[in-house]
């Protein structure tokens, strides 16, 4: 059967999309983790979702729990593209209690607790994504190998340098990449077979066949000692059964051919795959017509810089050097280098930005200097404030990271 045909009718798709994302607080205070902003317009889960359209995957479940009204609001603003007609859809399920008296226990329960959504479909494999990544993928490659190696699950993983496995979920496979075991975090971890410096790092992205699934899950549910995560106790039990396990080399489809994925775990992480958005050749390409990133952007005029004349006494100029830049935005007699303003930022005269976030509707004050920070939205800096000079003052106002990045939460009232 042609590729398309099995999206249309084999095919149902599940985005966990209820994490807490507790690393990432405070952007997570008031919002779910697929749904904080990211890269100036977008929010995480736009980045998956783009994946499932441009790969023809078009009748997609989202699986939402923590702190969803921002990430439900959203959804309904920019993803209302499918046509009910044509039997496609972005379906929006809360965590409903439907088995149980428990919410969402684990990635696995997330799934096991939407199991009726699948036995209605009777998909022949069912896809499980992330929310909470940032990645290209054309699901459909991930699928064909699925399919000719005759796999009971398939996981997607990514090369990763073997320092970072105390943060992964290290795969180990064969030559055949046939999976042999999967462990979390290990200090000594298992690399590929034709590279000992790095490791298969699993990127949470599974293809299922529909009745094994529905066999692991419900002997998982029945197990009252189990975590119910697909890494930690779903896989070393299908392992344990002598199912076929096999590992998909992940392999960007844009036109550099680069291997790029990131979990953004934790504040250090999000700052960085943001700012790598700004270099002068980006890893991560925004632009490339072929793989369209999708998203809902208010109506807003364009960005505007004011004062060119850098004559009189107190000379100014709206100035941005390697930015990313928004609509709605003003740059007003300011120097922003290095930064991503969001929409709706108004930047004042003789202030300076550098190496920084700035989300939605932030106002940065006269003479204000901030670096190496992640301003969060609706924040009203006075002028003359400094951020991200002296860490010891501003660990007494804000968080600051392992890595010395000064996040100011959503709303803040930030008094001189």
């Amino acid at each position: 059967m042609e590729m398309h045909k099995i999206l249309e009718r084999k095919l149902s798709t599940f985005v966990m999309a209820g994490g807490r994302g507790e690393r990432l607080s405070p952007l997570t205070r008031d919002r779910a983790k697929p749904a904080v902003p990211f890269g100036g317009i977008y929010r995480i889960i736009d980045f998956t979702l783009s994946n499932c359209v441009n790969s023809g995957v078009r009748k997609i479940h989202v699986l939402t729990q923590y702190k969803s009204i921002s990430l439900a609001r959203h959804l309904k603003m920019g993803w209302n593209i499918f046509s009910s007609e044509l039997g496609e859809y972005i379906d929006v399920i809360p965590a409903q209690q439907r088995i149980g008296q428990q919410w969402y226990q684990g990635t696995a329960d997330s799934i096991y607790q939407n199991i009726y959504t699948i036995k209605q479909e009777k998909p022949d494999y069912v896809l499980v994504l992330a929310g909470d990544h940032v990645y290209k993928m054309d699901y459909r490659h991930m699928l064909a190998f699925h399919i000719k190696r005759k796999a009971d699950l398939t996981i997607s993983v990514v090369e990763m340098e073997k320092e970072k496995s105390p943060h992964l979920g290290v795969v180990e496979v064969n030559g055949d990449f046939k999976v042999m075991a999967l462990e979390e975090k290990p200090l000594i971890p298992k690399t590929i077979p034709y590279d000992p410096e790095k490791i298969f790092a699993s990127m949470g992205i599974y293809i299922f066949n529909r009745q094994v699934l529905e066999e692991i899950l419900e002997e998982d549910a029945a197990n009252k000692n189990s975590s119910h995560d697909f890494a930690r106790d779903i896989i070393p039990l299908m392992l344990k059964k002598g199912r076929n396990i096999y590992a998909y080399d992940f392999k960007e489809q844009d036109k550099e051919k680069s291997r790029y994925w990131r979990d953004i775990g934790n504040l250090d992480a999000y700052y960085k795959a943001n700012m790598e958005l700004v270099d002068i050749e980006p890893i991560f390409n925004l632009y490339d017509k072929d793989w369209p990133i999708r998203t809902y952007q208010e109506q807003f005029p364009p960005a505007k810089t004011v004062f060119s004349s850098l004559g009189g006494a107190k000379p100014r100029a709206g100035l941005m050097l390697d930015c990313l830049t928004s609509s709605g935005c003003i740059v007003s007699g300011g120097r922003v280098e290095r930064s991503i303003l969001s929409p709706n930022v108004r930047i004042n005269s003789f202030s300076v930005i550098w190496d920084s976030i700035i989300m939605e509707g932030v106002n940065i004050g006269r003479h204000a200097k901030i670096r190496h920070a992640i301003i969060d939205k609706d924040v009203r800096i006075p002028a003359g404030t400094e951020i991200g000079y002296d860490h010891e003052e501003d660990k007494k106002r804000f968080m600051v990271s392992e890595n010395g990045v000064v996040v100011v939460a959503k709303a803040t009232i930030v008094k001189k």
